[in-house]
């Protein structure tokens, strides 16, 4: 059956028990890719202090979740153990506070991230939050399916017990259905735990193309603090306003400014570029600043990407998967737009993509991404 879905309805059947978590053994070099949902890792290439030998270094054990279920890449379509071939993975952000349950979630931040079979560069594609799709029926959150937002379909797989390893296997086979694109792995990163990453990265640069007064923050006594907090206990903040320019920023200023859409000429399309040059940024800080040559600040990194992130690789062993991306560095990052960054409104108040942006998809089915952003230079999102 297929419904157009805005609020949930209350649970009928008792859920079943959650899949638990499986368990690797993870080297340290290996535990960076939950530092920056595979975008660190990208980052420093070959520059570890000590190669091989520290990646096989096998430290603590790290929860791994399945978070593509059915939108798994097979070994028909190219995945499986082995880290040959392009790699396709999906990153998608939450904004969890720690009073909230997983079934209150929305993806508020969706990106496919292509690695070509050459492993020499690395494509990130935004996917709208606004973009109307059709959800399948989705078993673990009892979801019948329906056509809903793609930050909505996040919500609905989470239902019922499913969490947030739910969300993000329905949201998977959503954008399976929609653009052909099978997944090696997924990355969960939750905002506030973000924070900290870009803390002991020791901050990043970020450049701001137009100003803009942030909605969910605000200054107290020069302090960072949620507007909503501010309100509940009848503070006055001082407004946080992002001029144009380029400048270094702490965690939570980064993090608020690449969350940013009102009040932006071209909205959401504006803050998927701003969160693409966010990643790009903090693989460039990481990579230029010498933290991936230090094995002190690599521990502390360590310790701040154990907060934030939920990772999925598959049946890729963590060391392949580190050893095999290891000549991507952070300027062979190319970010790409959908719709041309502009919004496409399908007349139901939500965004549909337009025919180059389902070629593009395509491109990065078949792993022919490079040739089609020559061809099409204007998908290409140029942020400093």
């Amino acid at each position: 059956m297929t419904v157009t879905a805005n609020r949930p309805s209350p649970p009928v059947v008792p859920p079943a028990p959650p899949e638990k978590p499986r368990k690797r053994r993870s080297p340290l070099w290996a535990r960076l890719t939950t530092a920056a949902g595979a975008v660190l890792l990208i980052a420093s290439g070959g520059g570890l202090i000590g190669g091989k030998m520290l990646i096989s270094q096998t430290t603590e054990t790290i929860e791994v979740q399945n978070l593509t279920g059915d939108a798994k890449k097979t070994v028909e379509e190219g995945g499986g153990a082995t880290i040959d071939g392009p790699i396709d993975l999906l990153l998608m952000g939450v904004d969890k506070r720690a009073s909230w349950s997983d079934d209150t979630l929305h993806s508020d931040t969706i990106i496919i991230l292509h690695i070509p079979a050459t492993h020499d560069q690395a494509f990130l594609i935004s996917v709208p939050r606004d973009t109307e799709v059709e959800t399948p029926a989705f078993a673990p959150s009892k979801w019948e399916g329906g056509t809903v937002k793609a930050t909505e379909a996040f919500y609905w797989g989470a239902q019922n017990g499913a969490g947030a390893a739910g969300g993000a296997q329905l949201l998977a086979k959503t954008l399976k259905n929609m653009t052909g694109i099978s997944f090696d792995g997924a990355a969960i990163i939750n905002f506030n735990g973000f924070k900290g990453v870009i803390d002991e990265l020791g901050g990043v640069d970020m450049c701001v193309d137009q100003q803009v007064t942030s909605k969910h923050m605000g200054l107290v006594d020069g302090k960072p603090v949620y507007l909503t907090d501010a309100e509940k206990e009848g503070l006055d903040p001082k407004p946080v306003v992002y001029k144009v320019g380029c400048r270094a920023m702490e965690g939570w200023e980064a993090l608020d400014y690449a969350r940013q859409r009102y009040g932006l000429k071209n909205g959401d399309y504006d803050r998927q570029r701003h969160q693409q040059q966010l990643l790009k940024s903090m693989a460039k800080k990481a990579s230029d600043s010498g933290v991936m040559t230090n094995p002190l600040k690599i521990s502390s990194l360590i310790k701040s990407a154990g907060k934030a992130f939920t990772l999925d690789i598959g049946d890729i062993e963590l060391t392949d998967f580190a050893l095999g991306l290891k000549d991507v560095a952070a300027n062979d990052m190319v970010l790409l737009r959908t719709n041309s960054g502009t919004f496409s409104s399908n007349g139901n108040g939500r965004e549909q993509f337009q025919e180059i942006s389902l070629q593009m998809f395509q491109a990065a089915k078949k792993d022919e991404l490079g040739q089609f952003v020559l061809d099409h230079p204007e998908v290409v999102a140029n942020e400093k």
